[in-house]
Parts: structure tokens; sequence; C-alpha cells
């Protein structure tokens, strides 16, 4: 009766240890989001979809995709309504333009402040830099990427494009996502961040 009850417990542990899958991920970034992927009350994915979900798929991490750019500020720039996926507007502002060089060649992209974001504890400083590049529609998305920022002291800051990410309405229609303005069009292929979401 012992050697049934352990062999029992033996088989169970050996279950749920199957179950707890590593979290994939090569830098603290990429762990950070296959968790919050994989976690029900966080993922955009259809619980079909979490339910075969291992990982998602990155391009290498590439240090020459992180740089150092200027903020040019544009003070008491207007509110306009950004379009979204959906019917629904996100009212932002250009917070400023960053400027900086990738690989040699100089670039410069809006980034922007979300009026609701602003007033949520935590979100003070947030600032959202959309944008879209020549891997979209291939290797990445293609309604482009976003990258979190938050707002300097001074006027430089790093882009880490290696923390790019996708929309959640990459992922599942019912999300409303802000569209890339075409003004943050790169004219080069960044091969960093997340890649396109494929079912598994």
């Amino acid at each position: 009766m012992r050697f049934l009850i352990f062999l029992f417990l033996g088989i169970f542990a050996l279950g749920c240890a199957q179950d707890k899958q590593p979290i994939l991920g090569e830098t603290t970034f990429q762990k950070k989001l296959n968790a919050e992927f994989r976690d029900a009350t966080m993922s955009p994915l259809t619980d079909e979809d979490r339910k075969g979900f291992k990982g998602l798929s990155f391009f290498d991490v590439d240090s020459s995709y992180v740089v150092s750019a200027t903020l040019h500020r544009i003070p008491d720039s207007p509110w306009f309504l950004m379009k979204t996926t959906t019917d629904r507007e996100s009212k932002e502002r250009v917070y400023g333009v960053l400027k900086f060089e990738l690989k040699g060649i100089s670039y410069e992209l809006k980034v922007y402040q979300g009026e609701e974001l602003m007033t949520q504890e935590g979100f003070e400083d947030y600032l959202f830099l959309p944008f879209l590049d020549n891997t979209n529609g291939d290797e990445s998305y293609g309604g482009g990427r976003y990258i979190d920022l938050k707002i300097p002291e001074g006027d430089s800051l790093t882009i880490d494009f290696n923390k790019a990410y996708n929309p959640y309405c990459a992922y599942n229609a019912r999300y409303s996502c802000p569209i890339v303005p075409r003004d943050n069009y790169l004219n080069a292929e960044i091969k960093a961040g997340v890649k396109a979401y494929e079912k598994k």
C-alpha cells in the first residue's frame, strides 16, 4: 500500500514538473514578456493559443541596436486623436523628436505621450515610441512595433531596439492598438526585438 502511495506521488510530481516549463528567454526583457504571455491574467493570447504557447520568437540580441538619442522636446504641443485598429481613438501629443544614429546613418522618430496614461500612477513619465521598418510584414509584425521609454532628466536617452514588442492586436483582434504614424517609418531593417507571431 505504501509503495502504491509513493508511486502515485512520484507520478503526480513528474506531471507537475512537466507542466511547469521553464520561462524561455535570453534577456530579462524576453523572460518577462514570455512570463506575461503565459499568465492567464495578463496574456493577450486567446485561451486556446495560450495552452500551446512556449515562447515568443525574438531576433538575436544585438548591441548595435542599442543607440543613444538626443531628445528635442516640443513644449505645449497640441493634443490629437491617434487612430487605432478599432473605432477607438487615443488622445496623444508629440512629446518630442528623438535624433540618433544607427549603423552610421542618422534617423529621427517622434515620441508620444498619452493624456489618459500620464494620469495613472507609475506612468507619469511614460513615453510611447511606435515605429515602422523594413522587416514589417515579413520577419516582424506588419503593423509595426512599440518601445516603452521614460522622460529623461536631461536631453538624452537610450533606445534599445532589442526591447521592441508587438501591439496586442498582433495576437488577438479584440484589442484596440494605436496605429503607428507614417512619420515614424525607419528606412532600415530593424532586426531586433520581437518577431512576427506564428501560432504553434
